[in-house]
């Protein structure tokens, strides 16, 4: 398959590399404004560059492409593959509000091409481990289900000439940038335990949440750099989330799940907890296998300091289902899902009140 990439940022690369590991595909064209810097990606990679997406798209005609972009101009990339008629993956977040993510479905609908999210913590073989036991019911009416991300970001990241932490390109902070992986992951697990949803169904249905600067200049950041939330999920489980920028050094993500059946625990790719009340015969297996201490700090201070290898997985689940032609497992409707939760935080934050997580039109 023939790929293309809009927008050549920091995680384009990463997008490129992990491309490059997945048999049958060439990354033949990437584009971005930048003369100097769209060369230089292109040698690396072994690409040709354009100055405009319109441009590629119409020249080299790929399979598919992967957005790139800063977060806010996700909008216009997908909506050009669209005209197109290029399939087209995206990266997280689809993009920054639910008004511009149902933009993006309806035009990929109407066009007939496929579309796909992109967040590589549903391709973690950890993560993965404990939405299979939720699944199987393994920890009974799910009570808890929780993120934690504590992670530091300097103030170079949020500098002068940076779309990060503008209301403009990157819609919010710790919580739509860093902690949305988290957010998806947990929704997506503790779906899981609730066979009764429809498809497309977010399984939370409201936010409580508070959010500040706190360790970054209040005049210059848009956004926050610190979020604490509780969920309320439809089967009456509760989730946390906490996001942050705002700690220094910055530590590993955790994740938490459990009931009265059972707890996992998970520190980035770690599996610090795996009981529950009646052992299954591959549980000793299972935290053989992910006991071992983490090989990365998964961005807890250099975002990216991260392992690509989930990335790969998920741009493969997006290939297999374009060769196949079916939806991918990660498609659109479930991109929103997160971002659903984040604007309610941010609604709840800004209003004192519980926050309605909003379902998408059908």
């Amino acid at each position: 398959m023939r790929a293309a990439i809009i927008g050549i940022g920091a995680i384009a690369k990463m997008h490129a590399r992990a491309l490059g590991d997945i048999d049958g595909v060439d990354l033949v064209a990437a584009t971005c404004r930048t003369e100097e810097k769209g060369r230089a990606f292109g040698q690396e990679f072994g690409c040709t560059w354009y100055g405009d997406a319109d441009a590629m798209l119409e020249a080299e005609r790929p399979d598919f492409v992967t957005v790139a972009t800063p977060s806010g101009a996700h909008l216009d990339a997908v909506l050009a593959a669209a005209r197109h008629g290029v399939h087209v993956i995206c990266e997280k977040p689809l993009e920054i509000s639910l008004e511009r993510i149902d933009q993006v479905l309806a035009a990929t609908r109407q066009a007939g091409v496929t579309l796909g999210a992109i967040f590589p913590q549903r391709f973690n073989p950890v993560v993965q481990a404990v939405h299979e036991a939720a699944a199987a019911g393994r920890f009974g009416p799910l009570a808890i289900a929780a993120s934690y991300v504590p992670w530091w970001r300097d103030d170079a990241y949020y500098g002068p000439g940076r779309w990060q932490g503008t209301k403009a390109l990157d819609g919010g902070g710790a919580v739509m940038n860093q902690s949305i992986h988290g957010v998806d992951a947990v929704q997506w697990i503790a779906g899981a335990s609730m066979p009764d949803l429809a498809p497309g169904e977010n399984p939370v249905e409201s936010v409580v949440a508070f959010s500040a600067v706190r360790a970054h200049d209040v005049k210059r950041l848009e956004v926050e750099d610190t979020c604490v939330a509780i969920l309320r999920f439809k089967n009456g489980g509760l989730g946390q989330l906490l996001a942050a920028t705002s700690l220094y050094p910055g530590q590993m993500r955790r994740f938490l799940f459990g009931g009265r059946d059972g707890t996992a625990e998970i520190l980035e790719e770690q599996l610090t907890t795996w009981r529950f009340r009646e052992e299954a015969a591959a549980d000793a297996a299972t935290r053989e296998r992910f006991g071992g201490v983490s090989s990365t700090t998964g961005g807890a201070a250099d975002p990216m300091a991260i392992n690509y290898s989930c990335h790969t997985r998920n741009f493969a689940d997006f290939i297999t289902a374009l060769r196949a032609g079916r939806a991918p497992a990660l498609d659109g409707l479930e991109g929103r899902k997160a971002v659903a939760i984040v604007e309610a935080c941010y609604e709840s934050a800004r209003t004192g009140q519980a926050a309605m997580v909003r379902e998408s039109p059908r």
